[in-house]
């Protein structure tokens, strides 16, 4: 599917009026829907450095279940044919003082890839929260992204957030994809960001530089641009 196309559709789902729950309902159902510059996951663009329009559904109980999906446009070359990227996920979030948790599982769907290599991807994850701080482990259940003996693999997410004057939130962010199998471990590397965003108007405007220390050439004929160099990414985006 096109970018258009996934403009159309998520525009056209966002459009149908969610019903509202009563204030007393343990459930509750929530929105989103943003424009990228670049889709950068783990520190590599999965659009070839081309915009993205995302988008996204969750519910949640009064008990900590939640349940969600979220969908992205991506470029077909670097993911094995596949226009779309679609994500579903469920787990229990909770909290104790200030301190935070969160587990679950998370399904990658790539629907209409090539035959042979199968990207689809599996991983369990879970993490805590202290005020501004947090880290998350991602334990892959299968071969990571289609890599060969690769079921294992585990990515580490640190995190600070913190909320400047003028109501201005500062993100940095830090992982570490250690790749599992014999002879994957040259495939480990490091990436990292930092972000400012600010609500107005309704909208989320953000800014992030991101950057990782490896290097991964784009799949598109004749491309030789480094997905995973350094870059500025702009975004605006809308929670319902």
């Amino acid at each position: 599917m096109k970018l258009k196309s996934l403009s159309l559709l998520v525009m056209t789902t966002l459009s149908a009026p969610i019903v509202a729950q009563a204030a007393d309902s343990p459930h509750s159902f929530s929105a989103n829907i943003g424009l990228y510059s670049d889709y950068s996951f783990r520190g590599q663009s999965q659009t070839d450095a081309e915009p993205a329009i995302q988008g996204g559904f969750d519910y949640s109980h009064s008990s900590g279940l939640y349940l969600g999906t979220w969908a992205s446009n991506v470029d077909p070359n670097f993911l094995n044919g596949a226009n779309i990227e679609m994500d579903f996920y469920g787990g229990y979030a909770g909290s104790v003082g200030d301190i935070g948790y969160n587990v679950g599982l998370l399904k990658y769907y790539y629907p209409g890839q090539f035959s042979g290599t199968d990207i689809d991807t599996l991983e369990a994850y879970a993490g805590v929260t202290w005020k501004w701080f947090g880290l998350k482990a991602s334990y892959n259940l299968d071969d990571y992204f289609g890599i060969a003996n690769s079921d294992g693999t585990v990515y580490w997410d640190a995190s600070f957030n913190y909320e400047l004057p003028y109501g201005v939130n500062f993100g940095a962010h830090y992982g570490w994809t250690k790749l599992a199998g014999t002879g994957n471990s040259s495939g480990d590397y490091n990436d990292w960001k930092l972000s400012l965003s600010k609500e107005f108007g309704g909208f989320n405007f953000g800014l992030a530089y991101t950057d990782t220390d490896t290097t991964v050439i784009s799949a598109k004929p004749g491309s030789t641009e480094d997905l995973a160099k350094g870059r500025w990414i702009v975004s605006v985006s809308k929670s319902f």
